[in-house]
């Protein structure tokens, strides 16, 4: 068995060698794990972290002949920013400055130490492309350490090259020229594109209800299912389906497989806020099959090795979407249509795919913050009972997915073995409400029954 699993308050890597979504003309220096097109025909970013040498390459490519520049924001905007700038003088020479934004003014030179450095860079067709490294936690106060979690990338671009000579570098303002964007860069998970996908099987499951004119709302509807393959197969990505015109309103969203033993009115099946039909629906909330929230991205595929079983003797009656909505400004008469399609492989894989889901249920008895603290750390154990049922092999840990609300700003789980201990199974030490994303390990963990 191979897992991702899901840590809640209730806390529930291949090389790239073709880059989907690219604008850059320029090819990259070398290969990295990881790209992304921060802006469309404007930017792109390459990287590939080294946890070994705890430090991290970076290629940014900008739609400019003059100043480039990518920041790691604590806040998501330029106060107590580290900036990196640098660009391509006329004789082809790389420029390359480390910075520090006190405010929204421009950014000085960080003269306590230079820890961003630049190692090579061009210009063509209009496009400027550097490569740079720095290490994930340079230990300078007027740096920007790279956690584990969600990163705030801010990145900016001028027109024409600053002057060296003058106090500052005489950096022109960049105006609207600059943008911001969470990315996880120690467990970022490349994106697929839809394309390669169009000739697989697949299966949906779609909410079609108005969203309720309350501030929160959690949303159930259980659904029949409709597979009847005759021998197993393999669901091998997912992908979920967000209504274009609900986004604002789309928190997150959970999938579960109901139990074998519930049962339903196949023609009247629930479909309701949540705490309208908890009695119904109880059998319908423990085992998820998928998981989505805010600003994660929409298609996760699952290692070449695993894929979630359907079909055959697996067999799953009902499943059930979980929705959180947010519509503070109390909007009526939005129809949603979000929901999750599942692809499946050509061929059976060797193992079988699931979540393991643990942490604090969100109840007074489980988690009570003191009024008037401002640091809280909430402690749950995971009794060695609990692995039971595990194989004597062991299973497999590939990926995580951190979720807490509001006041939860860092999420971990250590693996505890004879008492003592020994590794962290995941640590987000900069954990953020609104991008939560599956971290695919970098190395996989393997857990094993007691």
């Amino acid at each position: 068995m191979w897992l991702c699993f899901t840590f809640q308050i209730f806390f529930s890597l291949v090389m790239v060698n073709k880059c989907n979504g690219i604008s850059s003309p320029i090819q990259p220096f070398t290969e990295y794990k990881h790209s992304i097109e921060l802006q469309t025909n404007i930017s792109d970013l390459w990287w590939t972290v080294d946890d070994a040498e705890q430090e991290i390459l970076f290629e940014l490519h900008m739609k400019t002949t003059g100043w480039i520049a990518l920041g790691i924001s604590p806040g998501g905007g330029m106060t107590n920013a580290d900036i990196g700038v640098g660009w391509i003088d006329q004789m082809g020479t790389v420029h390359f400055q480390d910075r520090y934004a006190y405010n929204r003014s421009r950014p000085v030179i960080d003269h306590t130490k230079t820890d961003w450095f630049a190692l090579q860079g061009r210009e063509q067709d209009g496009w400027t492309a550097i490569q740079f490294r720095r290490l994930l936690d340079t230990c300078d106060s007027m740096d920007v350490p790279i956690k584990s979690g969600t990163n705030i990338l801010i990145y900016a671009y001028g027109l024409v090259d600053p002057d060296p000579s003058r106090p500052d570098g005489d950096i022109s303002y960049h105006e609207n020229r600059r943008g911001t964007r969470m990315i996880p860069l120690r467990y970022y998970i490349d994106q697929a594109s839809d394309a390669k996908y169009a000739n697989f099987d697949s299966f949906d499951f779609r909410l079609n209800h108005t969203v309720p004119p309350a501030d929160t709302t959690y949303y159930c509807k259980v659904f029949k299912t409709e597979i009847k393959f005759p021998t197993k197969r393999h669901a091998i990505a997912h992908k979920i389906l967000l209504d274009s015109d609900n986004r604002d309103f789309v928190h997150h969203m959970n999938i579960y497989e109901c139990d074998s033993q519930a049962q339903f009115d196949d023609k009247n099946l629930p479909d309701d806020v949540c705490d309208h039909i908890r009695d119904q629906i109880t059998l319908c909330s423990s085992t998820i099959v998928g998981v989505w929230s805010v600003g994660g991205d929409e298609i996760m595929e699952y290692p070449d090795e695993a894929g979630y079983p359907v079909g055959g003797d697996f067999i799953v009656n009902y499943y059930m979407i979980e929705m959180h909505y947010d519509n503070p400004h109390l909007v009526s008469n939005k129809r949603d249509t979000t929901g999750i399609r599942f692809y499946l492989g050509h061929k059976l894989r060797e193992h079988d795919i699931g979540y393991l889901t643990f942490g604090t249920d969100a109840t007074a008895q489980a988690l009570a913050i003191p009024a008037g603290v401002d640091r809280f750390i909430v402690d749950s154990y995971c009794p060695a009972n609990a692995s039971h049922n595990f194989p004597k092999s062991g299973i497999t840990v590939f990926c995580a997915l951190a979720h807490t609300h509001l006041q939860g700003h860092t999420v971990w789980t250590k693996l505890i073995r004879n008492k003592v201990a020994i590794q962290y199974l995941f640590n987000s030490e900069a954990y953020n409400f609104n991008y939560q994303f599956h971290n695919r390990l970098s190395k996989r963990i393997q857990l094993y029954p007691v």
